[in-house]
């Protein structure tokens, strides 16, 4: 398939890991923002072909484990309503709240449904005006334009049984967390391929500017990392900082301006919770007033609902690129899959499930070959 294999070639691969060294006159620290390319980097055993030249940093980029406890919270609260069919994602259904997840509830008598679409659910709300349905709409900038197109179509369509339980966050605001931390170390970065297919990368910019350190927008296949790793690690050893597109068979600097302008037009920039981190200012998407009757937290009055992080759960370091999934002392021991203490472990695209995947990461025979048939792609 073209710009599928040519992308896992071992040759490639194996001549872009020389050039990394090559190019490398001492170690460097990169974080990708992405919780698909973590999966592809740790999978295809890029963490261990890159040696001493490149260190990788997992970040906060796996949407759905930065939804914050208290909105999980709300989730839960909901969809246990009579009234209430809650649909959402599937790789919602097993984060756990504060006391169970969305599929103890539905085995609990709870009516939750899986939808591949907020459009699903719209459409799930025409056709049973008598329930009220609600959308747990979570992700980066790639799936908002979908979300605000649902609720913009509610409106115009004047269906007033439908809601969004909104948890979007946005990338940029937090990389910039990252790097005014006092014990930031990252060098670089890997920018979300996805996000900036609708985004751009022009809001980038400023950032490596500002704080000097290299981006690169990156696809999310072996060679697309790899690549991206090489081009950051020569911005670096050259003395640059600017924003690179490796992405470019999808990624334009202006993104896609359909998407960006529906966005604009249904969200509004807002302070946002972030699992395990706490509020970054003005980092994630809202309901603009206009659209006040599709808020489930406004129809429902959920702002009550609060929750504590449970202390054992170490997520937020982990999102913060501050520990390894196993450095964690509740990693593989009181925090599996089966049993998960937060998010990371149980999201397709958390770095302590890609960390358990892999067996030679929690002690087994070894993982996925390296450079292997699959790697992740993600929704962001």
């Amino acid at each position: 398939m073209k710009f599928l294999s040519e992308y896992r070639d071992p040759a490639l691969a194996t001549s872009l890991v020389s050039r990394i060294r090559a190019l490398s006159t001492r170690p460097w620290t990169l974080m990708e923002v992405c919780g698909g390319q973590t999966h592809t980097i740790v999978k295809q055993g890029i963490l261990d072909v890159l040696g001493d030249s490149v260190e990788m940093i997992h970040g906060p980029g796996c949407p759905v484990c930065v939804t914050p406890l208290e909105q999980i919270d709300r989730a839960l609260h909901l969809a246990s309503r009579p009234e209430v069919i809650f649909t959402s994602f599937g790789d919602m259904l097993r984060v756990p709240g504060s006391d169970c997840d969305l599929f103890q509830v539905r085995a609990q008598g709870g009516e939750v449904r899986v939808v591949y679409s907020p459009l699903d659910a719209l459409e799930l709300a025409r056709a049973n005006p008598d329930r009220e349905v609600v959308f747990f709409a979570v992700g980066f900038e790639t799936t908002a334009p979908a979300n605000a197109m649902a609720v913009w179509q509610a409106r115009e369509l004047g269906i007033k049984n439908f809601s969004v339980l909104v948890s979007h966050v946005t990338v940029p605001p937090a990389m910039t967390a990252i790097l005014e931390s006092s014990d930031n170390r990252v060098q670089g970065f890997l920018a979300a391929g996805h996000v900036c297919t609708v985004m751009g990368w022009s809001e980038y910019e400023p950032i490596a500017d500002r704080y000097q350190v290299p981006i690169v927008v990156t696809g999310f296949e072996p060679v697309d990392i790899l690549e991206g790793i090489w081009m950051a690690v020569k911005q670096l050893e050259e003395g640059r900082a600017q924003v690179e597109n490796q992405y470019a068979r999808s990624v334009r600097r202006d993104g896609n301006r359909q998407a960006r302008d529906i966005v604009g037009q249904v969200f509004q920039l807002v302070d946002r919770q972030w699992r395990g981190i706490g509020e970054i200012p003005m980092s994630g998407l809202g309901l603009r007033d206009e659209f006040a009757a599709w808020d489930a937290e406004q129809k429902f009055d959920l702002h009550g609902i609060r929750a504590t992080e449970p202390a054992e759960c170490r997520a937020g370091d982990v999102l913060r690129g501050r520990i390894k999934p196993i450095e964690c002392a509740e990693f593989g021991t009181t925090c599996t899959p089966e049993n998960p203490l937060g998010a990371p472990m149980v999201s397709s695209e958390g770095a302590c499930a890609a960390y358990w995947s892999y067996a030679r990461y929690r002690g087994g025979d070894g993982g996925g070959e390296e450079f292997a048939e699959q790697s992740t792609e993600t929704r962001s």
